[in-house]
């Protein structure tokens, strides 16, 4: 792991969020480091993704404050948080099965930050080839005809197209086969590599926290426990508890 500092890039105090009247979450705070890996852990139904989806724009929040690279971006759309730098990959729908490889890229290009810098299009792309080599080979094919593992890479290399300093992973690992998640992680391990914070929802809960500067564990939309991720792993009660046997 890359050792960088604990500066804050994300910082999040008393958010609360829900699709309804009652919030799911209700009222967290924490921190997300720069540069390193973050994780949010906890048993299903905790509001991880809630949490994430609100951090992301996508859910409006019902309280709190979100806080990217030092701006309140509480209001803004999630277009204009991708603009500041801050990319998001959903669990789902993450990745465009009827286009090609490279026209998922240019679709991960196209924000209000680069649109100005068109000609800085081709050089991303080259480069994440550079980190990803298996799309290089499969650049004009078309998306929903990839592995497991190659959609992983397409759908973190779609939201480095936006040049992110921050990474928002929503369980990047849900449903694959074990062989596929180590690829997935050695995937996130490569991004992290090159300075890029992540902040990863996950349901392996010990791949998680073992590669994890900051960590959070989420129960019934509240933090529960917070720490380093291998101090976290080091509590035998909290893993029983909360975290079971992944």
């Amino acid at each position: 792991m890359t050792d960088t500092t604990d500066t804050p890039i994300l910082t999040v105090t008393d958010l609360s969020v829900g699709y309804g009247a009652a919030p799911i979450v209700r009222g967290i705070s924490f921190d997300v480091t720069a540069g390193n890996i973050n994780c949010v852990v906890g048993p299903n139904g905790a509001g991880k993704s809630t949490a994430l989806k609100s951090i992301s724009g996508v859910l409006k929040p019902m309280a709190g404050r979100i806080t990217f690279d030092g701006q309140d971006v509480t209001q803004l759309s999630t277009e204009a948080r991708v603009s500041r730098g801050l990319g998001y990959v959903p669990q789902v729908a993450n990745i465009f099965t009827t286009l090609t490889v490279l026209e998922n890229l240019h679709v991960g290009a196209y924000s209000k930050r680069h649109r100005a810098h068109r000609d800085s299009t081709k050089g991303r792309i080259e480069s994440i080839c550079e980190l990803f080599p298996p799309l290089e080979a499969a650049l004009h094919r078309q998306a929903g005809t990839l592995s497991g593992g190659q959609r992983s890479m397409l759908a973190l290399s779609r939201a480095l197209m936006g040049d992110p300093k921050l990474l928002l992973l929503d369980e990047p690992t849900a449903g694959l086969a074990p062989q596929i998640e180590l690829q997935v992680w050695e995937h996130i391990l490569a991004v992290q590599e090159r300075g890029i914070g992540i902040l990863i929802i996950e349901q392996n809960t010990r791949r998680a926290l073992s590669n994890s500067r900051a960590a959070y564990v989420m129960v019934d939309g509240e933090i529960a426990a917070r720490g380093s991720g291998p101090e976290l792993l080091a509590r035998p009660d909290l893993v029983e508890m909360y975290l079971g046997g992944h």
